[in-house]
């Protein structure tokens, strides 16, 4: 239990935002092709790959950025990246997540990237684009310029080392020194295995097998590895040592001694960027002038959150908020929501490990049909969000005599139905908008759909979820119901 709990949540709520935080590093754009494997190309010994669908994300010191943009804090970026398509697709993301790049510098190299090839949920290829040189002492020496100028502006500071060449030992020292002038917290999660590049730090936060390298002691002879960091953190004259331990939590070492906060039990689906999330929460929460301990717990309940998505997802403070608050049962006339509040239910949902299913539609006049798509929904996940056209909606889909009943009247009949856990209106001609709010993790429509044609189905399968197409039943539909009540068939 975090000893500051309502100290942290008025963060959460609004404090973390008034923090500007500073992330130096390498970032690079994550790529995705995801498609079907059926058959072996008769041209070599390899699978064919139909494509089905493609996506990109931030990566890297991108991520940690993000990251602390989800949690709502000031954040700006320093790094290098090239001038091409990667480096416009990169800037896009960060530009819609309000992330301040000014101290980002150009060079003649390629911005970083990883494209990914998969095929049925298994990685058949990673193709790096980057260059093996290192950029000039030009470059490095602007990008130092740069990040020192900006400590100057900044209530904490994370060194994001993928050892790609943005953070050398030159650029560590001055930022260190600088932060340390002014008192600001600096966090680094390391790629080298020596950590005398982060001498002085607040805060080094490696995984376990970084500490191994480190140190050169195995990583399952964990008390004598605790030791050696113990050792390191000494050595190099840093105020705390994190070690995240996976599935054993989070460790984090200091003259106070040893404070441990034990992994969340929850499933884990993807635990690509927790690192990322774990080191922007303790920056976030540190800068704040949170306790090291509830730092801990709070960057120990985000990467429980976000390996429970699939792929590299950013933490949301509405996430840690929903964690953090207990909710209580919902009645029916309760799942009736607006957005904010479809918003923070889901959040709840997500926290305590829920899965999200969608679907939408009219449901004008309910009949068997609808019961059955809603059953079926649910055999995909453990909660039912569902989005309902509202009445200007189906007047202009269906024309000025429908709806026959009105959007209170159905909201309350849907509320009503124990498959249903959530119903929202929606105003536009498409749910799309509200698909894209909400992130859920399965979407499903009715058997005259195929995924191609079902609205959001690129936005759901970008953010690692997936489309399910159900059967329909034969011969019930509203619009023939309506036929028979006027008599016109």
């Amino acid at each position: 239990m975090l000893s500051e709990i309502h100290a942290v949540l008025g963060l959460l709520e609004g404090g973390f935002g008034e923090l500007k935080v500073l992330v130096v590093g390498d970032l690079m754009l994550d790529r995705y092709i995801l498609g079907e494997v059926d058959r072996i190309s008769p041209e070599a010994p390899v699978p064919v790959l139909r494509h089905v669908q493609r996506y990109e994300r931030p990566g890297g010191a991108a991520n940690v950025a993000m990251n602390l943009a989800g949690l709502g804090c000031q954040t700006l970026l320093a790094g290098f990246w090239g001038n091409d398509t990667e480096q416009r697709e990169l800037a896009a993301f960060l530009d819609t997540a309000k992330i301040d790049t000014a101290g980002m510098v150009t060079t003649g190299l390629p911005t970083i990237s990883k494209t990914r090839i998969v095929g049925r949920r298994q990685q058949l290829l990673r193709l790096d684009i980057e260059s093996l040189e290192k950029p000039g002492a030009v470059d490095q020496q602007r990008l130092l310029e740069r990040v020192v100028a900006l400590v100057d502006k900044v209530h904490a500071v994370v060194l994001s080392d993928y050892a790609k060449g943005a953070l050398t030992p030159e650029l560590c020292e001055a930022v260190i020194r600088a932060a340390r002038a002014k008192g600001v917290p600096v966090l680094a999660d390391p790629k080298t295995p020596d950590f005398s590049k982060y001498s002085g730090a607040t805060m080094v936060c490696p995984n376990l097998n970084e500490l191994s390298i480190a140190t050169g002691v195995a990583a399952h002879e964990l008390d004598a590895l605790l030791v050696g960091g113990e050792v390191q953190r000494k050595e190099h004259e840093l105020r705390f040592l994190c070690v995240t331990m996976s599935e054993k939590g989070i460790r984090v070492l200091s003259d106070e001694g040893a404070y441990h906060s034990p992994a969340r039990a929850r499933e884990v689906f993807d635990v690509s960027g927790a690192g990322d999330t774990v080191i922007a929460t303790l920056a976030a929460s540190l800068a704040a002038g949170l306790k090291v301990e509830s730092a801990v717990e709070l960057a120990n309940l985000a990467a429980g959150i976000v390996v429970g998505k699939v792929g590299t997802v950013p933490i949301a403070h509405h996430e840690l908020i929903a964690a953090l608050t207990p909710s209580s049962r919902v009645r029916f006339g309760e799942k009736i929501l607006e957005r904010d509040g479809l918003e923070k239910r889901i959040a709840e949902w997500r926290a305590a490990g829920e899965s999200i299913v969608f679907t939408n539609g009219c449901f004008d006049i309910l009949h068997v049909g609808h019961i059955t798509l809603l059953e079926d929904c649910r055999r995909f996940g453990s909660k039912l969000v569902l989005g309902l056209n509202s009445d200007a909606s189906i007047s202009r889909l269906k024309g000025p005599s429908r709806p026959i009943v009105g959007e209170r009247e159905r909201s309350r009949v849907m509320a009503a139905l124990a498959a249903v856990d959530a119903v929202v209106l929606f105003e536009e001609d498409t749910p799309l908008e509200l698909i894209q709010q909400i992130k859920p993790d399965v979407l499903v429509k009715g058997g005259d759909y195929v995924v191609e044609t079902v609205v959001g189905h690129e936005d759901v399968i970008a953010a690692g979820g997936r489309v399910e197409i159900v059967p329909t039943v034969e011969g019930f539909s509203t619009t023939n119901i309506v036929k028979k009540m006027t008599g016109a068939c």
